[in-house]
């Protein structure tokens, strides 16, 4: 099972620039979280900070009682052995196969034997479906398949975190369909704790059992999915109905002047009550999600504290199976 992950007050700075200030969340175990945000707002440096290869001016990073930030740096380096990080370009060696680039972090931390490694890499190679590619150079295949490659290497030393920096970059719809149903698939398989970075917006409606949203130096929101995804705050309304009237400009956050004029104009319309759209099951023949049982038992404990969409939303999601039915 995974492992919970604890943000506490995190303020990260590149001098004199604020990337963002005092972020607190909890990322459930074996729970599927996304962090949305427009471009720029130091989506990829919070998974950085989170991993320890990046240092925050304040605040920590708890996992199994080691904080990423301010703990020695032996005590980081172990327990970032439970992580497995996909790139957002793959970051594959291109002089290698995709098999010896699949099998690279096993020869580097381990000592395992070279029969051991082959059994582990092909498994890998298996559930990313990349059978028969292994020999294939990075430059002999496409974009996606090396996004997959990239996943196969996260995966080899058993990861119960599974940091992804934007899968969806690079790819069509079609393939960004396939990426969130490996992804639902995957952690149906292993139960990891997963946080995918990302602006696509249709593996943020599909795949997450919690969601997040960066903006203008501040996280807005992090918790159940239906939270964020039937809410009116402005800048999440104008992100996902992806318009240009509201807080989020071209460059950065709009001025006040800005915002009041589009309201004089009568362009700060709504896009009305959004359907919530249910979230990916794995595929026939896996097993179902321990981290979709243990999350609608923890979101059903607090729906006394969500706002009446969201819970309603909730509500409409579970309906079919309170009766104690599969999900």
């Amino acid at each position: 099972m995974g492992i919970e992950v604890v943000v506490e007050g995190l303020t990260k700075s590149f001098g004199k620039q604020n990337i963002w200030q005092d972020v607190s969340l909890t990322l459930p175990a074996g729970e599927v979280s996304v962090m949305l945000g427009p471009s720029g707002t130091g989506k990829t440096v919070f998974l950085k900070s989170i991993i320890g290869l990046l240092k925050p001016e304040k605040g920590r990073v708890l996992i199994n009682g080691v904080d990423m930030v301010n703990s020695p740096e032996r005590e980081i380096m172990e327990t970032r052995k439970l992580f497995g990080l996909m790139f957002q370009d793959g970051a594959l060696f291109g002089s290698m196969s995709l098999f010896d680039n699949i099998a690279f972090p096993l020869r580097e931390h381990t000592r395992k034997k070279e029969s051991e490694i082959r059994r582990i890499v092909m498994e890998r190679i298996d559930i990313v479906g990349l059978l028969g590619a292994e020999e294939k150079l990075p430059g002999e295949i496409s974009g996606g398949m090396r996004k997959r490659a990239g996943l196969a290497r996260a995966l080899v030393l058993d990861p119960q975190i599974i940091l992804c920096d934007e899968p969806d970059s690079g790819l069509d719809p079609v393939r960004t369909a396939y990426l969130s149903q490996l992804l639902i698939d995957l952690n149906a398989q292993i139960d990891a704790t997963m946080l995918i970075v990302t602006h696509n917006l249709d593996i943020a409606a599909t795949v997450p059992d919690n969601m997040g949203m960066l903006f203008c130096r501040n996280l807005v929101t992090f918790g159940p999915r239906e939270v964020l995804l039937t809410s009116d705050t402005p800048v999440v309304s104008q992100f996902l109905a992806g318009r240009r009237e509201g807080p989020i400009g071209m460059s950065e956050e709009k001025d006040a002047a800005t915002l009041a004029a589009e309201q004089t104009n009568g362009s700060d319309r709504t896009a009305g009550p959004r359907t919530v759209v249910p979230q990916l099951e794995p595929s026939p023949g896996l097993p179902v999600r321990q981290g979709a049982l243990r999350r609608r038992e923890r979101v059903l404990s607090m729906m006394g504290q969500l706002p009446d969409a969201a819970r309603t939303a909730i509500m409409n999601s579970y309906a079919p199976t309170l009766d104690g039915g599969r999900r």
